[in-house]
């Protein structure tokens, strides 16, 4: 089996994600509402995509977005667990619950709407290289 980019992405997303949360203070815009399960809804959304696109869920369905949902809400708990032995960081079940939310959401997106899944997977024209014959022509 060839190795891709495909097979990486969710690896990656999960060692940033590990990366954040064993520290005691992150970054955060100061404003009056918790961005934080925002923040939640939005990675672990993106860590399930990644998930769909791995040869491991990818052209399964909703079979592979099962499993998906299933693999980051796991990793999500895990997350929540592990923040746990990080001082000044606290385990917080709605952390999870939006983690989760942001996988079911996604997931139910990228499967159930066919021209998302299109604009996602495909390459732009723009930045495919053309093969061009030299020219003795200065323009």
């Amino acid at each position: 089996m060839k190795l891709t980019r495909n097979h990486l992405w969710p690896f990656l997303i999960m060692g940033l994600v590990f990366f954040a949360s064993g520290r005691s203070r992150l970054a955060t815009p100061d404003v009056p509402f918790s961005v934080d399960k925002i923040g939640h809804f939005l990675v672990f959304g993106m860590l399930a995509v990644s998930w769909l696109r791995h040869p491991l869920c990818a052209g399964r369905g909703w079979v592979g977005g099962f499993v998906a949902v299933v693999l980051t809400s796991g990793y999500g708990a895990l997350d929540e667990w592990r923040q746990s032995f990080t001082p000044g960081r606290e385990v917080e079940v709605w952390d999870w619950v939006a983690d989760t939310l942001g996988a079911v959401v996604a997931t139910g997106l990228l499967l159930s709407v066919p021209r998302l899944r299109k604009l996602l997977e495909s390459a732009p024209a723009d930045i495919r290289l053309q093969r061009t014959e030299p020219s003795d022509r200065c323009d």
